[in-house]
Order: structure tokens, then sequence, then C-alpha cells
């Protein structure tokens, strides 16, 4: 058992501190006993009044326990009550082991002086009492921060898993609407290769958990699946051109990352131009960084403070929204006009090896 797990293990923890408390209340006591002329006896006394304190407060937690519940009224009337009485039965204790030992057998006139000094030890256990409640509530604030974080997890999970899986019907609805045009131009041998390559690009997608990162290269491999589907409906009129730097093979994406961002540029920069057009696809490392950048020859778009104007779908809006969920703050992508024509999205992910 590791020492967060002894923490967390309440038990434990109150016998793992309130021993160590005793015993701390005990070297205090008796480093307090050397600055002055006693005799040896004394640091039996200092023990034995400590393991009385050890033992009279182990009920406190039991009564406290059942009492948590109650109005924060009735709670303190139950531990000014419970203190004082076990503080009362500590000091006539302690008073009883300095007089029989200490004093040999000495015997107060009055059987209410054994109850004297009980003030202090009042004070004493009252201490512990405050020390009790205050441990518990920090333990409780602890669960419930615990609470917060794996329910802000679940929910940022959910909001990644359906912006992830949200591309799946978007792609699959564009491919099978070309599918559907092929066949009804009778282009059946097209339409079958593409149901093929489809149906290999859809398996790949769904292997991949929407909560993971995967290696570069294996986006650039879903990529190509994608980009040869979309051969298949524009033979030469699509060019596409991968520049990617070899130490970035390695480095960790979001899956399905690319995807959208190809098949944006293909609806916008290769479908509306007779002469087809050409996607560039660029990969490098500077620093701690890895940098994206897709890019087209099309007639290009408005763009107005990085958002594109020409955009009506979820592609562009569903990868800053993941980049946003995965990176928060560690990321940047921009929009911007190509040279010496089309559109350019660049992003700037944080440089992680798998």
């Amino acid at each position: 058992m590791n020492w967060k797990e002894f923490l967390e293990d309440r038990t434990r923890l109150f016998w793992f501190v309130h021993t160590a408390g005793w015993f701390g209340f005990a070297l205090v006591h008796y480093l307090g006993s050397l600055l002055h002329d006693l005799r040896d006896i004394f640091v039996v006394i200092i023990f034995l009044n400590a393991y009385a304190g050890w033992l009279l407060t182990v009920p406190l937690r039991y009564i406290y326990r059942r009492a948590w519940n109650l109005s924060p009224i009735k709670i303190a009337l139950v531990v000014i009550i419970s203190s004082y009485v076990t503080g009362v039965l500590w000091q006539i204790v302690k008073n009883i082991n300095y007089w029989e030992i200490y004093k040999h057998g000495y015997e107060p006139d009055f059987l209410l002086m054994y109850t004297q000094s009980s003030l202090w030890s009042f004070y004493i256990i009252l201490s512990w009492s405050c020390l009790y409640f205050g441990t518990k509530y920090y333990q409780m604030l602890q669960i419930e921060k615990q609470n917060v974080l794996k329910a802000n997890t679940v929910a940022h999970q959910a909001q990644l898993k359906m912006l992830r899986y949200q591309l799946n019907p978007h792609f699959l609805f564009n491919t099978l609407n070309a599918i559907s045009t092929l066949i009804l131009v009778k282009e059946n041998k097209t339409a079958n290769s593409m149901v093929t390559k489809l149906s290999e690009f859809l398996r790949y997608s769904l292997d991949k958990d929407p909560m993971k990162k995967v290696p570069l290269e294996s986006e650039i491999q879903a990529l190509e699946l994608y980009l040869a589907i979309e051969k298949v409906r524009f033979e030469d009129r699509l060019t596409v051109t991968f520049n990617i730097d070899e130490e970035c093979q390695d480095a960790l994406v979001p899956s399905m990352i690319l995807q959208p961002l190809a098949e944006n540029a293909i609806k916008y920069a290769v479908a509306v131009q007779e002469q087809g057009g050409e996607i560039a696809i660029t990969v490098t490392q500077f620093a701690h960084d890895l940098l994206i950048e897709i890019a087209d020859n099309g007639p290009g778009a408005d763009i107005v403070n990085g958002n594109l104007h020409r955009e009506s779908g979820v592609g562009l809006v569903n990868t800053k929204e993941r980049l946003q969920a995965l990176y928060n703050k560690k990321y940047s992508l921009v929009v911007s006009h190509n040279k010496p024509s089309g559109v350019k999205v660049n992003i700037r992910l944080p440089y992680e090896l798998t």
C-alpha cells in the first residue's frame, strides 16, 4: 500500500493521526520536564497521562460520528459537553497518577481536589475535538473535489466523443451521396470501388478510441484512405502533396483531426473548379510544437477574424472545438489566405511522442 492509498483509508488515517498526536503531546511534556529538576519517574507519569488521553478520546470519535448530521448548534453542544466530561475524567486520571506514583500515595483532603486543573484538560480535549472535525471536513471537501473532477472528466470525455463521432455521419453522408450519384449515371464499377474504400476507412476510424491520441503516421494513413475514396470521384482533378518531416511521424495528434480539413478543402477548392485543385499537407516541428498546415489552391474565401465565410458544415468548427477540449489554450488554429490563391489552415499543437 502506497502513501496515497494509506491516506485515502480514513480508518487507518484516524488511528495514525490520533496516535501520533498523543505521542507528540507526551514528547512536548517530556521536553518541558527537562527544564525542571524532576525525578526520572516523572517520565512514566507523562506517558501514562498521554496513554490515558489516547484511551479517553477514542469514544469521542464514535460520539461525534453519531452527531455528525445534527444541526450546527447541537453539534457544538455535543462537542462542548463531551469535551468537558472527557477533560474532567482525564484530569482525575492525571491527578491519581501524579499523587499515587510521584507523591507516593498522597491523598487529598477532599475528593473534588482530584478534578483540580480540569479546565486546562478541557482545553486540550476541545482542541482534539476541533482537530477531529477540521480533519473530517477537510476529507469531505477532498471527496467533493474528487467527485467534481470526476464529473468534469466524464463530461469532458462525453464532449470529445460527441465531437469525434460527429465526423463519421457527416463524412458518410457526403460519400454516400457521391456513390448514389455514380449509381444514377451507371458508373457502377466506380461506385463499387468507393464502397470498398469507404468500408476500409470506416473500419479504421471506428477502431480508434476518440479519447486517445494517435501517432501522426496513423493519422496520415487514415487521411490517405479518405483521399483514395475522393480520388475515385475526382480522378486526375485531385492532386495531393505530402510534406511530412521524418521526426514528426511518431508525434501524437487527435485521431481524425486532418480528415475534416481535407474534406473541407476538397469541397470548396477542388469540386468547384473545372480543372480541379491541389491540396498540400505539411507537418514540421518547431521547438516544442508540432506545426500542421493544410493548404489548397482554390478560389479562396472571405476570412474575418479567422473564420471562413464559406464554412457551412461541421468540419472546421468541429476541429476547433476538439482542439479546445483537448489542449485548452495550448494550441492555435489559424485560417488565412494562401498565395497565389486558396485557403490554408495552420495548426500548432504541443509536440508529444508516443
